[in-house]
């Protein structure tokens, strides 16, 4: 009798091809594998959908009165902290006599990752007096997005509020036409920086990027991101960061005309009929339609199955969802995710679990929102489909997208393409009157450090004290949201100044912030 073809393979040739086959099957089957759409569940995560986590908290949450007094103080925008923006160098900026040469970037990352690239490489581009070649962006290897720097970001205007600062180009002279990502993409470059080390400093750039000017004119570096230090570097290079971060990169403008299409949508004022249809009383008074009229807030809802899986936490769907989730661990990560040999209820108690869509609902509420809260929701996709956000939607149907608000003809020009998308949802953050975020990250950082800037009113939970709260299954309403307020009193866009190794995207006082 003939053996099959796979009796006959030995162990080693077994287990390679195994290996190969869990390469491989996310390619074939890339759909079991993609973080899950708000209405698209799959097969390969919720074999059973995932129910509510905190039913007590829930119902109490359904049932909540809130005081004026509470919604008054909630919605007022920040009084004056002592701080102003200060992003502009004690002497006038003059730019050097004779460039030395020219410097490229090629940035990877997302968004706000290119973001910080850009304002860094700007920062270079003035320590080493040269002039920068508008910066590359690499096609996002996760959202396939391979939107340009002219896409996103208005050029001109870039250039023309940095004029004093450094000389920019948007492309490179014909004498160096041959300096192009193919080029370095093909072969070892004498022109070419790979060495930059993360968070190098001002001294490391002049001793190895500087020379290479020299020589040939022209730099390349790649990789960029976090290539520059935050500490020990002149005043005027820090504040020239900030000027580039909050003042020269604006988005281009259909995407600044959708974003402002979708917060005048937000800000009319809703009929009664969209808050009705549910199976608990609508709050309405006189007193809280003038606390909330055409206002609202922005919920960035980062519960994607990357960061779910990453996490090792249990988000209450079972066996099926832990199974699930430890297998796309294993075949992302390969046993790298170091948080995956620590228990739930520790990483809870550390604040290193993300918020679910339900527990963030249950913060919202607890601080005071109530279901007549225009809520804007800036997220990709949420991990777990509908079944997920239900509780959300029951706190707060007014809940709204960037799809629920727009049209498909006009949402046409950025739809799938994952930076500009997110481009209009920084666009609607930063116009928001109250701005929170459901876990750490990079929209969250550059967000939480463009409002501190603009003095607006931003919510950072405390993830280690709502940890422990949703760990007590017998804590009731009340002491719930009597703790959550004691809480968060003092994480309401209060200015903290940036301590050493810290973004100074994210903490731009004292830096870039002067005492009044």
């Amino acid at each position: 009798m003939k053996l099959h073809l796979f009796d006959q393979l030995n162990h080693s040739q077994r287990s390679a091809l195994a290996a190969v086959s869990v390469i491989l099957f996310p390619y074939f089957f890339p759909n079991l594998f993609q973080p899950l759409g708000r209405a698209s569940p799959s097969m390969f995560s919720e074999w059973n959908a995932p129910r509510p986590m905190h039913v007590d908290l829930l119902e109490g949450a359904l049932q909540r009165q809130t005081p004026v007094e509470l919604q008054t103080s909630l919605w007022s925008p920040l009084e004056f902290q002592g701080w102003k923006r200060c992003i502009e160098p004690p002497k006038s900026p003059s730019l050097p006599k004779k460039s030395r040469g020219y410097i490229q970037v090629f940035l990877d990352g997302g968004l706000n990752q290119q973001k910080m690239g850009i304002c860094d490489a700007v920062a270079v581009a003035k320590i080493l007096n040269v002039t920068l070649v508008v910066p590359h962006f690499e096609v996002n290897p996760v959202w396939q997005d391979s939107s340009s720097f002219a896409d996103i970001f208005d050029v001109d205007h870039f250039i023309d509020v940095l004029r004093d600062d450094v000389s920019i180009v948007k492309e490179l002279p014909s004498d160096y036409s041959w300096s192009t990502r193919q080029y370095y993409a093909t072969g070892i470059r004498a022109t070419r920086i790979k060495t930059a080390p993360v968070q190098a400093t001002a001294d490391w750039y002049i001793e190895n990027v500087l020379p290479v000017l020299q020589s040939y004119g022209i730099a390349a570096i790649a990789p960029f991101s976090h290539r520059l230090t935050f500490n020990n570097l002149p005043s005027d290079i820090q504040r020239l960061r900030c000027k580039v971060n909050f003042e020269a990169l604006t988005f281009v403008p259909h995407v600044k005309e959708l974003g402002e299409t979708i917060v005048h949508r937000l800000r009319q004022t809703p009929s009664i009929n969209q808050a009705k249809g549910n199976n608990y009383m609508v709050e309405g008074t006189d007193e809280f339609i003038k606390q909330q009229i055409g206002k609202y807030v922005v919920l960035h809802l980062r519960f994607d199955k990357d960061m779910a899986a990453h996490s090792a936490c249990d988000f209450g769907g079972g066996k099926a969802e832990k199974l699930a989730l430890a297998k796309y661990r294993q075949v992302i990560w390969q046993g790298r995710v170091l948080k995956a040999q620590f228990t739930d209820e520790e990483l809870r108690n550390q604040g290193r679990c993300p918020l679910t869509p339900e527990e963030i609902g249950l913060l919202l509420a607890a601080l005071g929102f109530n279901n007549k809260t225009r809520l804007y929701l800036a997220s990709h996709k949420v991990y777990g489909g509908e079944a997920r956000i239900a509780s959300l939607s029951k706190l707060f149907p007014l809940m709204e997208d960037k799809r629920s608000l727009i049209s498909a003809e006009e949402l046409a020009k950025v739809n799938g393409k994952a930076s500009l998308l997110a481009a209009v949802d920084y666009y609607v953050s930063m116009h928001s009157d109250i701005f929170i975020s459901a876990s750490p990250g990079n929209m969250h950082n550059a967000l939480v450090g463009h409002r501190a800037y603009m003095n607006l009113k931003t919510i950072r939970p405390n993830m280690g004290l709502l940890g422990q709260l949703f760990q007590n299954k017998s804590i009731g309403w009340p002491e719930f949201q009597r703790t959550v307020l004691d809480g968060h009193r003092n994480r309401q866009g209060q200015i903290r100044l940036r301590k050493e190794k810290q973004s100074i995207y994210t903490y731009p006082a004292p830096d870039c912030m002067c005492k009044a």
